[in-house]
């Protein structure tokens, strides 16, 4: 009998392009490493507020920074991220929470579709550049993700409910408690030990914490294409 997969979870929020590259590289190597891989979807904007931090694109020099930087982590990573034309408005103004409150819904309820149904909302807004707000985008992203609309449909109803907003509040929260102040963070369970590591470039790290080896971004045998 193996030995036990060790625990680890994402903390995520589709705002953040950078959680989109830690979320894949994880999922790539859930399969290779001894891990049981926690999908969180957590509220960028309660982080921040929580830690007093603020999103590298309120700062000049870190907002051109971070186009280059989320460039060339896109090539590497084989993502295939694009800024929004209007980032500002996309990032600052409009948000994720209801797309994140949505996330929370689909893994109380259907947690074998949070993967997928995550992935096509950063699809939407990093990729494709569209709106993942309105009832109708998230809808589509369930859709083309392999939900049913029906399900779709019942799990928007849900967004609003105490039980979801609850959820994703207390998910934030444990994200804070970690030492959390953005995203994404990856929080490994080993023995009696917690490690939390904050962004996507820790993986060659984390899989020194985990006894694993680190094959670079994209393993053997596994097809990157989105």
């Amino acid at each position: 009998m193996g030995s036990v997969p060790r625990t680890l979870e994402l903390f995520y929020d589709v705002l953040s392009p950078y959680s989109w590259l830690a979320f894949e590289v994880l999922c790539r190597y859930k399969n290779i490493w001894n891990v049981s891989l926690q999908l969180q979807p957590t509220l960028i904007g309660g982080i921040m507020r929580d830690s007093g931090n603020q999103p590298p694109a309120m700062l000049p020099r870190k907002a051109v920074y971070m186009r280059s930087d989320v460039r060339l982590l896109s090539q590497h990573l084989q993502v295939p991220i694009h800024f929004p034309k209007d980032f500002f408005s996309v990032i600052l103004k409009k948000g994720s929470l209801t797309a994140m409150r949505f996330l929370t819904a689909v893994k109380m309820e259907h947690p074998e579709m949070l993967e997928k149904v995550s992935r096509e909302l950063w699809m939407r807004i990093w990729s494709r550049d569209e709106d993942i707000t309105e009832p109708p985008s998230i809808l589509a992203a369930a859709e083309k993700a392999g939900m049913s609309m029906e399900q779709a449909q019942e799990l928007l109803k849900r967004v609003s409910t105490p039980q979801v907003k609850n959820q994703l509040k207390e998910t934030t929260e444990a994200a804070c408690k970690y030492g959390a102040f953005g995203l994404p963070i990856t929080v490994a369970h080993l023995h009696d030990e917690t490690h939390m590591l904050f962004g996507s470039d820790r993986m060659e790290l984390l899989a020194y914490l985990l006894g694993e080896k680190w094959m670079g971004p994209v393993p053997p045998a596994v097809n990157p294409r989105l």
